[in-house]
């Protein structure tokens, strides 16, 4: 056995370890660290913006740390003005032979804290080390000894290269919160990171998935039929409203004590708090089909093998090898 098969085996044995049980009590580490995934444009940002300010409203501190390398994240919170990021700032800073600083890249509005980690321009540098980059200047400024009740991280869940999975492959967070609606591609992404939180427990990580936030719920009930076979409680349902989408659109927040959807987001807030981080039982790919009728989903296509004629177009003979073999001596 090569030195290579010794380290596969024991890659395999590694992996196939039972993980401790998942923290199911009361979360008692001081600060909450909360990473919330999404399919792009699934309302990560919308909810999180609401749900922040909503919690700092019932007294809490809180910091919002926008992962996306869009920078959208903190522009609901902010009336629709772009905060300058850590990565762009970083470089700025750089070239001008100076150091960052935390009056630089954090921002508040009524008590939210908040910031954008920021990505490089299209095409000229991966996503996930700007995510990567960003948290080890975060460290920097002290990340680890601010003093924060929750700090809620807002990742884009479609995408899969290692910056993006950072809290839950270093256990830099305690649980993770997944977003999604009824339809079939949001959902596909939630149980992707159902399946990397299932992964890094079987290696010996901590996180868990302490539930699902519904967005533009239209009723038809997919998505809350999707929290129930993989074992994960749905922490709110956000209508599908004109109302919310107006508001929306036009960079107003809604989770406000007093509001009409007050009470939604004030649910939520407590739910975020309480729930307990579970270890998710993601979906095969046929599982999460049959969520959906397969007139939505093409299920009833059938994989038809293709033929080494069909390949050329018309007929194939099959020839001799020319391999040369040696009979063991």
């Amino acid at each position: 056995m090569t030195m290579l098969d010794v380290q596969a085996d024991a890659l395999r044995d590694e992996a196939n370890q039972e993980p401790d049980p998942v923290h199911t009590g009361e979360v008692t580490s001081e600060t909450q660290v909360i990473a919330i995934y999404g399919k792009g444009g699934s309302g990560k940002s919308f909810a999180l913006s609401n749900l922040s300010y909503m919690m700092a409203q019932q007294g809490k501190r809180v910091l919002l740390i926008g992962c996306d390398p869009k920078s959208d994240t903190t522009s609901l919170l902010f009336g629709g003005k772009s905060c300058p990021t850590i990565i762009e700032t970083s470089s700025k800073k750089k070239l001008a032979g100076e150091e960052v600083s935390i009056e630089d890249v954090c921002f508040q509005r009524d008590g939210v804290f908040a910031m954008e980690l920021g990505g490089p321009e299209v095409g000229r540098g991966c996503g996930g080390r700007g995510i990567i980059h960003g948290f080890e200047l975060l460290e920097k400024l002290g990340f680890h000894e601010w003093g924060f009740d929750y700090v809620l991280l807002d990742f884009l869940g479609d995408v899969v290269c290692g910056g993006f999975g950072l809290p839950i492959a270093r256990d830099m967070c305690q649980k993770v919160i997944v977003v999604g609606s009824n339809d079939l591609q949001s959902l596909y992404v939630a149980n992707n990171v159902c399946h990397a939180v299932e992964y890094f427990r079987k290696m010996g990580g901590n996180v868990g998935v302490a539930g699902m936030i519904i967005n533009k719920d239209d009723g038809t009930g997919e998505a809350q039929a999707f929290a129930d076979a993989v074992d994960i409680p749905v922490l709110t349902a956000i209508p599908a409203d004109e109302d919310i989408r107006r508001k929306s659109a036009n960079y107003q927040i809604i989770g406000k004590p007093g509001g009409e959807w007050a009470g939604l987001f004030e649910t939520l807030a407590t739910n975020v708090a309480e729930a307990p981080p579970k270890q998710p039982a993601p979906l095969d790919q046929d599982g999460l089909l049959n969520l959906f009728s397969p007139e939505e989903t093409g299920g009833d296509i059938r994989l038809v093998p293709a033929t080494q004629a069909d390949m050329r177009g018309g007929v194939f003979e099959e020839k001799e090898s020319l391999e040369v073999v040696y009979d063991e001596i």
